[in-house]
């Protein structure tokens, strides 16, 4: 039988591998399995253009390059199961798929509160359905909605609902800041600033600890004991990764899928993982694993994985270096841009403004050890090309000492 390479996840990252396999030289079979109907789709509209009106799914879908069109897909089917030491992946449908190669490009699913309360009026922004689903209900007249988590699903989502005329958009969060995590004190104020400036209300500092209604939700319960109004939840808070099929193989699952240095998954130079679900150790940095759930991840994790794949089952050995991305994300919100270079993350105990005022466009730079290792934007086009002239400086930086 000739040699085959299956891929498990039909997003972005699935797709981006079945076009980096083919650009590294492997001329054998591809298989992608993905469990949605879709073929790939671009997910970042989804909490906005979408949620808006504005973009059709035709618009969303990605064009597969020529190289991967003799590529099979195999919608609609899930992985249940792998069995590494045998190189077989199970299907929800029944069927067993034999390969030479895999490529594990699940991604992750929206984590859901576990909290009292009815399920319906209750919503994640994950699918194009889940956005679609979720827009029927924003353009009801008159109704409320409750947004639990002020990270960049949550933040997208409230300023959409704003801009369609929702008469009530309130934001819920633990934390004290919307979006503190990745962006630190100082971008986060400013940020709750522009958002409670266009309408958006927020209770901060608190959790929830139920939803009221019979059949459907008309109310949070928080923490403290009061309640929210709610016609519409939506759950923003945070993802998992999806592995549970990788059970039983060995695999350090703790949070996505570790990875060596080029990718390859637990001592198997014939599995690889792409994208958001792997937790991957980054040489520019500390050399720490961390997943990174930014745009540009799926296409560089498949680009490094494919060619370590290929070289592996052709039995050729290019000398890889160390895979090292420099992390890109935006977000856009109301009318303004959320623009990052590199690893902010790593630099919030040292933040400093490079550009502007907080209080209106605004570069800021986060270091470590005294190095810039992170860039953010917060503003209109100009502050986000600011925040570009510094990619050249980030990529050359050393390492970080892990």
């Amino acid at each position: 039988m000739a040699a085959s390479i299956v891929i498990a996840g039909a997003s972005m990252g699935g797709l981006r591998a079945a076009e980096q396999l083919r650009a590294a030289g492997w001329t054998g079979r591809i298989t992608v399995i993905g469990d949605e109907p879709h073929m790939p789709y671009n997910r970042p509209p989804l909490s906005k253009e979408v949620l808006a009106g504005k973009a059709p799914f035709a618009s969303l879908a990605f064009t597969p390059k020529a190289a991967a069109a003799d590529v099979e897909w195999r919608l609609g089917a899930k992985a249940v199961a792998a069995r590494l030491d045998e190189r077989t992946v199970s299907l929800d449908d029944g069927s067993v798929l034999p390969y030479d190669g895999l490529v594990v490009a699940t991604g992750m699913r929206p984590r859901r509160l576990r909290c009292p309360g009815p399920l319906a009026g209750r919503h994640t922004v994950r699918t194009i359905d889940d956005a679609q689903g979720l827009r029927e209900e924003l353009t009801r007249p008159g109704v409320r909605v409750v947004v639990v988590g002020a990270g960049f699903i949550g933040c997208e989502v409230a300023a959409t609902a704003v801009a369609l005329g929702v008469a009530e958009v309130t934001v819920v969060d633990p934390l004290p800041l919307p979006m503190v995590g990745p962006l630190g004190e100082l971008l986060a104020g400013a940020l709750l600033k522009r958002h409670e400036e266009r309408g958006v209300r927020f209770a901060l500092g608190t959790g929830v600890s139920g939803f009221e209604g019979d059949d459907r939700v008309t109310g949070v319960v928080l923490s403290d004991g009061s309640v929210l109004p709610a016609d519409v939840v939506v759950e923003s808070v945070g993802s998992l990764a999806n592995t549970d099929w990788l059970e039983g193989n060995g695999l350090d699952l703790s949070d996505g899928v570790l990875t060596d240095e080029h990718l390859r998954v637990g001592g198997h130079p014939d599995v690889v993982a792409v994208g958001d679900v792997a937790r991957f150790p980054n040489a520019r940095y500390d050399g720490v694993p961390r997943r990174v759930e930014h745009w540009c991840i799926p296409t560089d994790t498949a680009k490094h994985a494919a060619k370590a794949l290929v070289a592996h089952l052709t039995g050729s050995a290019p000398e890889l270096a160390p895979f090292a991305p420099l992390p890109t994300f935006w977000s856009d919100q109301h009318d303004f841009r959320l623009q990052s270079f590199g690893a902010p993350v790593l630099g919030k105990d040292d933040v400093r403004v490079l550009d502007g005022d907080p209080d209106g466009d605004v570069l800021v730079g986060y270091h470590s050890g005294g190095h810039l290792v992170g860039v953010v934007a917060l503003g209109g086009h100009a502050a986000a090309t600011g925040a570009a002239r510094y990619r050249a400086q980030l990529l050359k930086q050393p390492a970080l000492t892990a």
